[in-house]
Protein backbone atom coordinates (compact mmCIF):
# COMPACT_ATOMS: atom_id res chain seq x y z
CA UNK A 1 0.00 0.00 0.00
CA UNK A 2 2.96 2.29 0.69
CA UNK A 3 4.30 1.51 -2.09
CA UNK A 4 1.25 2.40 -4.25
CA UNK A 5 0.95 5.69 -2.46
CA UNK A 6 4.10 6.48 -3.62
CA UNK A 7 4.05 5.87 -7.14
CA UNK A 8 0.95 7.90 -7.02
CA UNK A 9 1.81 10.67 -5.74
CA UNK A 10 5.45 10.63 -8.41
CA UNK A 11 3.04 9.96 -11.17
CA UNK A 12 0.86 13.38 -10.07
CA UNK A 13 3.70 15.33 -9.32
CA UNK A 14 5.47 14.18 -13.30
CA UNK A 15 2.21 15.40 -14.40
CA UNK A 16 1.87 18.38 -12.60
CA UNK A 17 5.50 19.02 -13.23
CA UNK A 18 4.53 18.55 -17.09
CA UNK A 19 2.00 21.09 -16.93
CA UNK A 20 4.59 23.53 -15.82
CA UNK A 21 6.97 22.93 -18.29
CA UNK A 22 3.85 23.34 -21.15
CA UNK A 23 3.19 26.48 -19.60
CA UNK A 24 6.81 28.25 -19.52
CA UNK A 25 6.97 30.71 -22.29
CA UNK A 26 9.93 31.48 -24.57
CA UNK A 27 11.15 35.36 -25.46
CA UNK A 28 12.11 36.08 -28.80
CA UNK A 29 14.21 38.86 -29.78
CA UNK A 30 12.03 40.95 -32.74
CA UNK A 31 13.00 42.65 -35.29
CA UNK A 32 14.37 45.60 -34.39
CA UNK A 33 13.76 49.28 -35.59
CA UNK A 34 16.64 51.67 -35.34
CA UNK A 35 15.16 54.45 -37.04
CA UNK A 36 11.61 56.00 -37.48
CA UNK A 37 11.69 54.79 -41.14
CA UNK A 38 12.72 51.00 -39.64
CA UNK A 39 10.07 51.17 -37.48
CA UNK A 40 7.20 53.03 -39.80
CA UNK A 41 7.87 50.26 -42.22
CA UNK A 42 7.87 47.01 -39.36
CA UNK A 43 4.66 48.90 -37.64
CA UNK A 44 3.03 48.26 -40.79
CA UNK A 45 4.44 44.99 -42.02
CA UNK A 46 4.01 43.27 -39.00
CA UNK A 47 0.73 45.01 -38.37
CA UNK A 48 -0.42 43.14 -41.27
CA UNK A 49 1.07 39.77 -40.28
CA UNK A 50 -0.99 40.01 -37.61
CA UNK A 51 -4.26 40.40 -38.95
CA UNK A 52 -3.45 37.42 -40.95
CA UNK A 53 -3.26 35.60 -38.31
CA UNK A 54 -6.15 37.45 -36.34
CA UNK A 55 -8.33 36.64 -39.40
CA UNK A 56 -7.34 32.69 -38.92
CA UNK A 57 -8.34 30.09 -36.11
CA UNK A 58 -6.45 31.06 -33.09
CA UNK A 59 -4.81 27.97 -32.92
CA UNK A 60 -1.74 26.51 -30.35
CA UNK A 61 0.68 27.71 -33.35
CA UNK A 62 -1.09 30.87 -34.11
CA UNK A 63 -1.09 32.03 -30.85
CA UNK A 64 2.39 31.26 -30.63
CA UNK A 65 3.03 33.60 -34.04
CA UNK A 66 1.16 36.42 -32.42
CA UNK A 67 3.40 35.95 -29.13
CA UNK A 68 6.61 36.04 -31.85
CA UNK A 69 4.98 39.02 -33.78
CA UNK A 70 4.47 41.31 -30.83
CA UNK A 71 7.92 41.19 -29.97
CA UNK A 72 8.77 43.37 -33.34
CA UNK A 73 5.35 45.13 -33.08
CA UNK A 74 6.59 46.44 -29.10
CA UNK A 75 10.35 47.37 -30.49
CA UNK A 76 8.50 49.94 -33.49
CA UNK A 77 6.28 51.19 -31.43
CA UNK A 78 9.00 51.79 -28.92
CA UNK A 79 11.13 53.71 -31.27
CA UNK A 80 7.95 55.63 -33.02
CA UNK A 81 7.16 56.83 -29.17
CA UNK A 82 10.41 57.70 -28.55
CA UNK A 83 10.56 59.94 -32.19
CA UNK A 84 7.21 61.21 -31.33
CA UNK A 85 8.33 62.19 -27.92
CA UNK A 86 11.47 64.54 -29.83
CA UNK A 87 9.17 65.73 -32.64
CA UNK A 88 7.32 67.22 -30.02
CA UNK A 89 9.78 68.87 -28.65
CA UNK A 90 10.96 70.47 -31.94
CA UNK A 91 7.61 71.31 -32.65
CA UNK A 92 7.32 73.16 -29.33
CA UNK A 93 10.73 75.30 -30.05
CA UNK A 94 9.07 76.18 -33.39
CA UNK A 95 6.24 76.96 -31.64
CA UNK A 96 8.09 79.28 -29.33
CA UNK A 97 10.02 80.84 -31.95
CA UNK A 98 7.08 82.11 -33.77
CA UNK A 99 5.41 83.61 -30.71
CA UNK A 100 9.17 85.90 -30.51
CA UNK A 101 8.81 86.22 -34.37
CA UNK A 102 12.22 84.30 -34.15
CA UNK A 103 12.34 83.53 -37.84
CA UNK A 104 16.10 81.47 -37.48
CA UNK A 105 14.82 79.07 -35.15
CA UNK A 106 11.33 78.74 -36.65
CA UNK A 107 13.31 78.00 -40.03
CA UNK A 108 16.11 75.87 -38.34
CA UNK A 109 13.81 73.50 -36.51
CA UNK A 110 10.04 73.78 -38.85
CA UNK A 111 12.70 72.31 -41.37
CA UNK A 112 13.79 69.84 -39.25
CA UNK A 113 10.51 69.07 -37.70
CA UNK A 114 8.81 68.79 -41.24
CA UNK A 115 11.96 66.36 -42.45
CA UNK A 116 11.43 63.95 -39.37
CA UNK A 117 7.50 63.99 -39.57
CA UNK A 118 7.34 63.56 -43.23
CA UNK A 119 8.60 60.02 -42.29
CA UNK A 120 5.45 59.27 -40.42
CA UNK A 121 3.50 59.98 -43.17
CA UNK A 122 5.03 58.79 -46.14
Amino acid sequence: MKTLIQCTTLTAALAFSGLAVATDVEHFEGKDSNTLPEAVANFSEYNDKLEAVLDGELTPEAMNEVHQLTYTLEKAIARMSEELDNLAVTLEEVHLASESADSDTVSEQGAAYLEKSRQLVE
